[in-house]
């Protein structure tokens, strides 16, 4: 298994344009799976468990000698049921049971047109039923009380506030940000040229505002500069940059996140994904049709824009007193 499951993962990155953050989570997906595997079907010692599969390195690096203990002939309808009644026990989140699930279909599709089985073990299994989940946003007056915390008097501070900016100006995601390239900035149109899911690019509009914080921060007078805060840039092609003058991190701008949201006072989980959640909101609740929200997000499907009808109690009043005949 484990050595079809290098293959998969390479298959993601050289076929299927996987991004890192999908890669990764497939990852993570097989490897609860060989993990019970071993724990369950082959009785290996948890103290000797091999290895976990590493995403970030490729099946050709890796030793595969002893990969002959967790066959895929092992692996059948009845294993898979009981290693979700084992996720069930261990009271994992149901999205994050469903993922796994949706991991597993997708790999063994994969090797059965690769012949190396002649069934799917999943197929047919029905995935546990998910309660649909409202975004969460923020008014104005909490997204200003967040935005005030980094010290844009410091450079990393600044870099956080432009973040900051940026999100709320075109609703990125974190992986498109920090794959930001000076190449993908337009100050003079202000555009900006997005990788999003899939490695699929989408060019689309920023305001002036946070055109206008990038470009100080592009041009920021200790950016190449060696300080007792950060070093200088070591990565002249990207955008945002880590303490380090490396490309910050997705795991970095969440972590930074985390800090101003303490320091801001404000309740409940505020992400990065949050802010797009809060101006997908705010374009709805001041006359933007979904079709555009939906090519600003890079969304695929129409019906996930259409969540957002579902969050704005504004718009709700709105349409209510337009169509209530006694209001």
């Amino acid at each position: 298994m484990i050595k079809a499951a290098y293959c998969f993962l390479e298959y993601l990155r050289a076929v299927k344009n996987g991004s890192e953050h999908t890669i990764r989570n497939y990852a993570i997906d097989l490897n609860s799976i060989k993990e019970f595997l071993e724990k369950t079907v082959i009785s290996i010692d948890p103290e000797n468990l091999p290895e976990k599969i590493d995403y970030l390195q490729p099946h050709k690096a890796r030793n595969t000698a002893n990969d002959h203990h967790l066959s895929l002939s092992l692996i059948n309808r009845k294993v898979i049921r009981n290693f979700l009644a084992y996720l069930a026990e261990k009271k994992m989140q149901k999205r994050t049971v469903v993922r796994r699930l949706s991991s597993l279909r997708t790999f063994f599709k994969y090797c059965i047109n690769q012949k190396l089985i002649e069934t799917n073990p999943t197929e047919d299994l029905e995935s546990p039923k998910l309660d649909k989940r409202i975004p969460f946003s923020l008014t104005y007056e909490q997204l200003q009380r967040l935005f005030d915390i980094p010290d844009r008097e410091s450079y990393l501070g600044f870099r956080d506030r432009t973040i900051m900016e940026l999100f709320y100006s075109s609703g990125l995601r974190v992986s498109e940000l920090v794959s930001l390239n000076r190449s993908d900035f337009d100050p003079a149109q202000l555009l900006i040229r997005l990788q999003g899911k899939g490695k699929k690019q989408r060019v689309i509009p920023i305001t002036k505002n946070a055109a206008d914080w990038i470009s100080t921060y592009l041009d920021h007078p200790e950016r190449n500069k060696d300080t007792g805060g950060h070093l200088a840039q070591t990565d002249p092609d990207a955008v945002f940059l880590n303490r380090n003058g490396s490309r910050l991190t997705s795991r970095s701008v969440d972590r930074n996140f985390d800090k101003h949201l303490k320091q801001s006072g404000l309740a409940g989980k505020v992400t990065p994904h949050t802010i797009r959640h809060t101006i997908a909101t705010h374009w709805l609740e001041n006359g933007m049709d979904l079709k555009t929200i939906q090519m600003l997000l890079g969304h695929q499907s129409l019906a996930t824009t259409t969540i957002y009808t579902h969050v704005s109690t504004k718009l709700k009043k709105e349409v209510y007193d337009k169509t209530h005949p006694r209001a």
